[in-house]
């Protein structure tokens, strides 16, 4: 690989970085990425790297040899890649999103005071020091504890309803690294996927989506608009490029943040089917610095494919999945199936899609799981 082989580098060699890879190549981009793993989704479409993502000299290989870089994940130190910046002389300004902006996120707490700072409406929020009883003071029962860096899918997430609760997870927040915040009793989850760039701002419509132990399990058309919140979300953390963006609504209407993802995300996947610009490529063209479109498509499900017990080879599923038209059926290649591990989606177009979805699926895992 000689000097500025590649358009765009990817630091993770997930699905995420596969099917944005896919947007660059249509519009005829060099890819690369980064990843620990020696058979990723993204590895198997493109050139790629084998590294620790948190490894700088690691990371400044990818520098070395891309225009731009963007990233697959949030949880990349920030430190890591400003210093793989040095080592690769390699201008900051090229990498989406910001180095400062993945700096608050990366932390939960400084999400949550950013927000308030902003005046974006989201929980109020404060670190559980020495034995908890400032954050009890403060927040009260019930609570929801976080771990402030890495937690995703609910992973680092507990709740307490009372003292004793709160005192059981001593061994998780006693350590350090935690947070207390507002238990919030909402109406339902949404989420938006919000760009900002010099070409302006903007969000892909909310969506509404539902959680199944703490994993998106279904998204689909909220019939609502969070975008002056969405963006105003992603502004009070400096974005700049694609974000995800979760939110509570309340049953007054109103809606508070959960948790901002700089990057294509989960919630955003219907937008392959819909019939307008993908999340993939408006990432891509943030990211490359190009124009960027405003988003409109046609009414779209997403519902996950999840790692099953007993399952047997996905091609089994096939027919059954696709056997109605309004079904889009989309793998990632990961090289393990593991029970609740994302292995794919599957979008249902058009009237009734969520109920299609959800038949599809079905079908798809009875027959996954018993050839």
């Amino acid at each position: 690989m000689s000097h500025k082989d590649f358009d765009l580098g990817f630091l993770g060699g997930g699905q995420l970085a596969r099917m944005s890879i896919q947007a660059a190549q249509r519009m005829g981009l060099k890819c690369i990425s980064l990843d620990p793993g020696e058979d990723t989704p993204a590895s198997q479409i493109a050139e790629a790297i084998i590294g620790k993502l948190d490894d700088p000299k690691k990371v400044a290989e990818v520098l070395q040899v891309s225009r731009r870089v963007t990233l697959e994940n949030e949880f990349i130190p920030a430190d890591a890649i400003r210093e793989a910046c040095e080592i690769a002389k390699f201008n900051a300004h090229d990498i989406v999103p910001r180095i400062e902006t993945l700096e608050i996120i990366q932390d939960k707490l400084l999400q949550r005071h950013a927000m308030k700072q902003a005046g974006v409406p989201s929980p109020n929020a404060l670190a559980i020091e020495s034995d908890g009883e400032q954050a009890i003071e403060t927040i009260g029962f019930p609570m929801v504890l976080k771990a402030r860096f890495g937690g995703y899918d609910g992973k680092g997430t507990r709740y307490a309803k009372t003292r004793d609760e709160f005192d059981s997870y001593r061994d998780l927040w006693g350590k350090g690294g935690w947070l207390a915040e507002d238990f919030v009793p909402f109406k339902r989850e949404v989420a938006a996927m919000v760009y900002i760039s010099e070409w302006g701002a903007g969000a892909f419509p909310t969506m509404e989506t539902i959680q199944t132990n703490h994993v998106c399990d279904l998204v689909f058309p909220s019939g609502v608009d969070a975008t002056p919140v969405a963006i105003a979300a992603v502004e009070a953390v400096g974005g700049y490029g694609l974000f995800g963006v979760e939110m509570f609504e309340l049953e007054d209407g109103q809606f508070l943040i959960n948790e901002l993802a700089p990057r294509p995300h989960n919630t955003g996947h219907y937008t392959l089917d819909w019939g307008g610009i993908t999340q993939f490529e408006q990432h891509v063209r943030l990211a490359m610095g190009l124009p960027t479109v405003r988003p409109q498509g046609n009414d779209v499900c997403m519902a996950n494919l999840l790692g099953q017990a007993g399952a047997n080879d996905f091609r089994c599923g096939l027919t059954a999945v696709l056997e109605d038209p309004s079904i889009r059926f989309h793998w990632y290649g990961k090289a393990e199936s593991r029970p609740g591990r994302k292995m794919g989606h599957l979008n249902a177009v058009g009237e009734g899609c969520v109920e299609k979805a959800k038949a599809a699926r079905m079908r798809f895992y009875e027959a996954w799981t018993s050839a």
